[in-house]
């Protein structure tokens, strides 16, 4: 019974709250309509009404902010996947990670030990003007204890973050210090990379991973490709592996950059969006540089783009699995309080006419988050012959390949994942964080002699010489986690891998993790054979292995 006078009470509200949210993006876009029709008054304007009469003559009180930041996002899941309401908070974050910058101290940190541990000490930055040093422990931030399993790293993000210009006291505790010394740091911009790695592998190939796709990040781009020449290179390999996307507009340019002028990059359209055709304009610096573009199943949206258009118009091949599938365009409406709506209008289409957005249903985004699970469930993460098209989704490239639609962008060179050594007693060392703090102890404890070393080769052949597993073994056992010797012999190699390269990150930047992490990775080393033998226009055909 007493369930029942609950709902009697809340299913009005919640209706109540419903007809708020429809009225508050309503308004919006009938003040937007409005003005795009010459003024002429909509239907639309019943929401701006009944909105006033919900305010002044609804029976209660109605908090109407709490209820729209509580509901918007529930009307939201009733759209596409993609269609989503941000706070003012996580729009200012998700901003300035595009926008390439943000206000901080300068230093990347991780939690460990239930303490916040400096990882990294951007050059430059205010931390390091006033000598932090990577394994520095912040302990207190403005007076108050930071230390604990309670602390919440968007918290600390907060704290540390803040507008250009303004001060903040930080405590920090040494290695081999036992004394906490008290710093004042005058926040500045620091920069925010959408390219994590640029180096020479072999003779003239160079190797570029690109992270996200920022507003930097094809002035990054242009200086990866100028820095790699310089160094001899004339093929690249551009890794796109878990690059989720992001803008837009870089990616285009990128693209740009392969193709001769007036190639189809892409076309965009929607229902209230008439067709919007993309071309290259015949300026770009690598029109004649083979080059290879490597994906993932976390490759999506900007990466199926550049990955797309340079597979279609036959200029790159493509190396990996099947791309995420997201084809879908959204454009950010902001409201007056810092937060916004991100709603589809369009879809994008590649230059053979396909659109690579995975199926979907309206408010069924489980099952639409699902959908790499069951990839691997149906084992198509492991074995090409577990991947089928049907006919209706084929399309022809600009020389007469075979590509498919409806679901993300197919490599030409399939390599399957490769989980050999991943063993459970593996990932819990993973995902609790052992290897990572492993490693980190290691570098504090042989700081003296690691700094010595200053080319990965170097470092590479010293950390060859160390006994590293046994060590970890028994760091790993001093935390819960003991292994059987069969676990622990088949992720040997994924071990010593994983924390030589969390060394060398430490020791000697990202570039350096990447070149050790990814020695022996099979991707890479595919895409390495095929852009050695590849021409700047591709002949390869579909599916090969």
């Amino acid at each position: 019974m007493e369930t029942n006078k609950k709902e009697r009470v809340w299913i009005p509200l919640l209706m109540a709250g419903c007809v708020v949210i429809g009225l508050f993006i309503g308004a919006l876009l009938s003040r937007n309509y409005t003005e795009s029709n010459g003024g002429k008054v909509t239907k639309l304007n019943k929401l701006s009404a009944l909105i006033n009469l919900i305010e002044t003559k609804y029976v209660d009180s109605v908090d109407v902010s709490k209820l729209t930041e509580d509901l918007i996002p529930m009307v939201m899941q009733e759209l596409d996947p993609h269609s989503v309401y941000i706070s003012a908070d996580e729009r200012k974050m998700t901003d300035e990670q595009l926008d390439g910058s943000f206000s901080g101290i300068g230093v990347q940190f991780r939690m460990m030990q239930d303490t916040i541990f400096v990882t990294d000490v951007i050059k430059g930055g205010p931390a390091d003007r006033v000598g932090l040093l990577d394994g520095d422990r912040i302990v207190t931030i403005e007076g108050a204890n930071y230390t604990g399993k309670k602390i919440n790293t968007d918290d600390i993000l907060k704290k540390l973050r803040g507008k250009k210009g303004s001060a903040v006291k930080i405590g920090v505790l040494r290695h081999g210090s036992g004394k906490i010394k008290t710093y004042s740091l005058t926040r500045d911009d620091i920069p925010v990379y959408s390219i994590n790695a640029r180096y020479k592998i072999g003779k003239d190939i160079g190797y570029i991973k690109i992270n996200e796709f920022g507003r930097n990040a094809h002035a990054e781009f242009l200086n990866a490709v100028a820095y790699l020449k310089h160094e001899g290179c004339s093929r690249f390999i551009i890794d796109l592996r878990d690059n989720h996307g992001g803008l837009m507009e870089p990616a285009l340019n990128i693209a740009n950059e392969f193709l001769p002028d007036n190639r189809l990059i892409l076309y965009t359209k929607g229902h209230s969006y008439p067709r919007e055709d993309v071309y290259s304009n015949g300026k770009g610096t690598c029109q004649t540089n083979p080059v290879v573009i490597m994906i993932d199943e976390g490759s999506a949206s900007s990466s199926e783009i550049l990955a797309g258009a340079l597979q279609d118009n036959d200029r790159a091949s493509i190396v990996g699995r099947r791309s995420f599938g997201k084809g879908l365009v959204q454009e950010e409406i902001p409201f007056r309080d810092g937060s916004a709506v991100r709603l589809t209008i369009a879809r994008f289409y590649i230059p053979s006419g396909r659109c690579i957005q995975k199926p979907y249903k309206k408010g069924a985004d489980d099952d639409y988050d699902m959908d790499i699970v069951k990839r691997y469930e149906k084992g198509e993460l492991s074995s090409i012959n577990n991947i089928h098209f049907p006919d209706s989704l084929r399309f022809k490239t600009a020389g007469g390949r075979t590509v498919y639609g409806g679901g993300g962008i197919m490599p030409d060179y399939f390599v399957p994942l490769d989980i050999a050594g991943y063993t459970a007693w593996y990932a819990e060392a993973l995902n609790n964080g052992f290897l990572y703090g492993f490693a980190f102890d290691y570098t504090i404890d042989h700081m003296n002699v690691l700094k010595s070393f200053k080319t990965v080769d170097k470092l590479t052949s010293y950390l060859d010489s160390q006994d590293l597993v046994n060590p970890f073994i028994n760091y790993a056992a001093a935390r819960g986690l003991r292994g059987r010797p069969d676990f622990i012999y088949v992720s040997f190699p994924f071990v010593i891998n994983d924390i030589k390269s969390n060394i060398a990150h430490m020791m000697l930047g990202e570039n350096a993790f990447w070149m050790i992490s990814q020695k022996d990775d099979p991707a890479l080393v595919k895409s390495i054979r095929v852009v050695s033998k590849s021409k700047h226009i591709v002949t390869a055909s579909l599916f090969r292995k």
